[in-house]
């Protein structure tokens, strides 16, 4: 990418920039000096319904110290401020530099209170109503947007609140999904199972791992082809936390249900992330969070005195 880039823009928005302040100064300066020519009662000539006459009169000096003014801020403002192309100011000054210092100074006023839930255990905390509270608005404001205000997630994004967990639903591995994220991937299958035929016979195979209706002779035939799907969701379809492979046995379907679905699955594959929440929340926050996680579905242990 770096031949594409250079920093003409920078050099063109900064020259833009200055050329149009002086610009209004010229046009300030000019405007005072120029004389226009009027008539003996100090008009222009210019006549509208026949007697409404333009004076000739000059702009207030208050007004025209106005303008000055604002050129001179704008002066000053560019040289302590970013303004000029990649100039970055006297005072150093930078959007993201004052969030962080908000967002400092925020953490700091509530460090107390989250260090009381710090260091309680995660399924502790999720017995706390106080701490639940809070957990519930850290859910809506960062989590919320892909797995729904209900935590029940969509298509292709999980369901919180039943108990199905990829990676494993304890404490300890809910804390590293969202201190670091994780990155699934399901390669494209269907050049190891082998034909279009035995990959709708190893997708009837899958839906007879959860019961779910199925041509039994398809399925027989496509077992033997489920080897290759093995190396990930095991010969008995449960699936791998280590590796995120989801269990084919317990009817819950991440990414759709159905023949056609599993075969665009085994064709295309799929790649879903979840993006790490470290740089985003302090370790407190995420130790709340994650007591708020495990306990939606872990609602009778949480509620448990």
């Amino acid at each position: 990418m770096s031949d594409f880039t250079s920093n003409f823009w920078s050099l063109y928005v900064a020259g833009i920039t200055v050329v149009s302040i002086l610009a209004c100064l010229l046009l300030l300066w000019f405007s005072g000096k120029a004389k226009a020519m009027t008539a003996s009662d100090n008009t222009t000539g210019h006549v509208w319904d026949g007697d409404l006459r333009e004076m000739n009169n000059p702009l207030p000096r208050w007004w025209a110290w106005l303008f000055v003014i604002t050129i001179v801020f704008a002066f000053v403002y560019l040289a302590m401020y970013p303004g000029l192309g990649t100039y970055a100011g006297k005072l150093g000054w930078t959007s993201t530099g004052q969030h962080k210092a908000e967002l400092d100074k925020g953490n700091a006023e509530v460090a107390p209170l989250y260090a009381k839930f710090s260091a309680m255990k995660p399924e502790d905390v999720a017995r706390d109503t106080q701490a639940m509270a809070i957990g519930e608005r850290l859910f809506m404001n960062n989590c919320a947007q892909c797995h729904g205000s209900d935590a029940r997630g969509s298509k292709g994004i999980p369901n919180l609140t039943d108990g199905d967990w990829l990676h494993g639903g304890a404490t300890a591995t809910i804390k590293e999904t969202l201190t670091k994220g994780r990155n699934g991937n399901m390669p494209p299958m269907a050049a190891a199972v082998g034909t279009a035929e035995d990959v709708k016979n190893v997708a009837q195979y899958v839906l007879s791992l959860s019961g779910s209706p199925h041509d039994s002779l398809q399925a027989a035939l496509g077992k033997s082809k489920f080897a290759a799907c093995a190396a990930c969701h095991g010969m008995d379809g449960k699936g791998n936390p280590a590796l995120g492979a989801p269990n084919l046995t317990d009817d819950v379907w991440l990414h759709g249900y159905g023949e056609a679905a599993i075969i665009a699955m085994v064709n295309a594959g799929k790649v879903n992330q979840m993006p790490a929440q470290a740089d985003k929340l302090t370790e407190a926050q995420i130790h709340v969070l994650t007591s708020y996680v495990w306990g939606l579905s872990n609602k009778g242990a949480a509620t448990a005195q």
